[in-house]
Parts: structure tokens; sequence; C-alpha cells
């Protein structure tokens, strides 16, 4: 059974799922959709055309599904789709897409987004990733799965950052950042492999695979995507493959110091 607050507004057409509390001061829009075991704490609004799975927990204030914040909108048909099992705390800001970007926003599941983080239009997450307090993504950024932003960071529009990557606290984030690596600083660059969240899921033997890769590749001097079309044709590990073929269809770059031979 639902708890829904008297002194919340939901337009007639929003669709609420089975035990769902929505709190006092709430606004849910009539396109919304609210997923079973989904809480809304008080003061949160969805607007617009806004789909929310199971068991998310939306804390006071957040805004979800407000317009882009893009001068190119014009009111067409767009919508922000969030996964199941979702913490989305306080005063954050999630954007639809654009015609321009596919017209979605899309967000994965089990993903952790700390106070104040803004979602541009477009952005799609992943899985199982954290970013932490008033971390900003412009449109069209893309996520991976478990990947790590530290707080205070921005990133470019149509930054594109890999699986396992984390990007450390108060950052500038200005071009694609490949799976498994580490990277931070204003620009930020490669620091390395995220070691810690590497630790936690893979084994020993693709670790040493990846650490060998990352040196081939960002600390010899050799031309990155030569070196990066060489490594895929010789390596059956499957983290070196995501790895190299990342490289090789980066549209914006990889930041790393480049080495003179």
């Amino acid at each position: 059974m639902s708890n829904i607050s008297k002194l919340a507004l939901i337009e007639d057409g929003a669709i609420i799922g089975k035990n769902v509390e929505i709190g006092a001061f709430c606004f849910i829009s009539s396109k919304s959709t609210i997923g079973d075991g989904t809480s809304i704490a008080q003061g949160a609004c969805i607007y617009g055309k806004t789909t929310i799975g199971k068991n998310n927990k939306i804390f006071s204030h957040a805004v979800i599904g407000s317009i882009p914040q893009d001068l190119k909108f014009h009111g067409e048909d767009v919508e922000l789709i969030i996964g199941d099992n979702n913490t989305i705390r306080e005063f954050t800001l999630f954007n639809p897409g654009t015609e321009g970007g596919g017209s979605k926003t899309v967000i994965g599941d089990n993903n952790l987004f700390m106070g104040y983080v803004h979602l541009g239009h477009d952005v799609i997450i992943g899985n199982n990733c954290i970013l932490a307090n008033a971390a900003t993504l412009a449109g069209h950024v893309e996520l991976g799965n478990h990947v790590v932003i530290g707080g205070m960071t921005p990133i470019h529009q149509f930054i594109h950052i890999g699986d396992y990557a984390m990007i450390g606290g108060a950052s500038a984030l200005a071009q694609d950042i490949p799976p498994y690596c580490l990277a931070e600083g204003n620009r930020a660059n490669l620091r390395g492999l995220n070691l810690t969240g590497l630790r936690r899921q893979l084994n020993r033997e693709d670790i040493n695979a990846l650490k060998s890769t990352y040196r081939e590749l960002f600390e010899s001097g050799k031309p990155l995507k030569d070196n990066a079309s060489e490594i895929v044709k010789n390596t059956d590990n499957e983290y070196v493959k995501n790895l190299c073929t990342f490289v090789l269809e980066t549209k914006r770059g990889i930041p790393f110091e480049r080495k003179q031979i």
C-alpha cells in the first residue's frame, strides 16, 4: 500500500506503483511513472515525461525531469528514464534529453548521486556509479559502469568515461577517460589505473595485463592509436581489448602526458 501525503500535488495521469512513498509538498507531473517501492521525500519535484523504476530513494528538494538547459530546446517530446535501486540525494537536478541527442536521458541501476549533482540533457549513466557532491555533467556525457566521479568536478559536454574509471575530486574534465583508469587535476590528466576499484572486481592476472597495457599505451611514447591497434590484434584478454578499443574510438582524445621517445 502506498503512503502518499495529502499535501503532495500529483497531476491526473501520473502512474504510481505499489508501496510508493511521496512526502508533503512534492509535485508529480501527469506524464510521470513511479515504480514500485520508490520513495520521494518532501519537496521533491518530478517534471515532464519521467519514468522512475523500482526501489529508488529520492531525497528532499531533488528536481527530476525539468526542461533541458539548452537554448535549442523548444518544447519537443523528450524524456528522462531512471532504472532501479538508485539513491538521489538532496538538491540534485536531472534534465531529460533533447531532440539533437536522441531525446532521452537514461540512468541505469544501483547508482548513488550525492547532493547537488547535476545531470545535463542526453546524459547516459550505466550501473553502480557514484557521483559525489556537486559533480556536474554537461549535455551528452556518457558514463560506463562502476564509474566514480569526485565532488566538485565539472565534465565537458560529449565526454565519454569508460567502465571502472575514477575522476578525482575538484578536477575539470575536458577529454575522454578510458575504462579502468584514474584521472585528476584541472585540467584532468591520466594518473594511472584505478587499482582500488579494479582490485574489488578483477583478478590479479587481469590487473597485471592492464598494468602492462597502460604502460605500453601511455608511457612508451609511441603513437597512441597505432599502438592500441597493434595491441588489440595480439591479445585475448577482454579487459585489454576494452581499453584499446576505447582508445581507438575516442572522439575527444585522451588526456595524458606525452613522453618523448
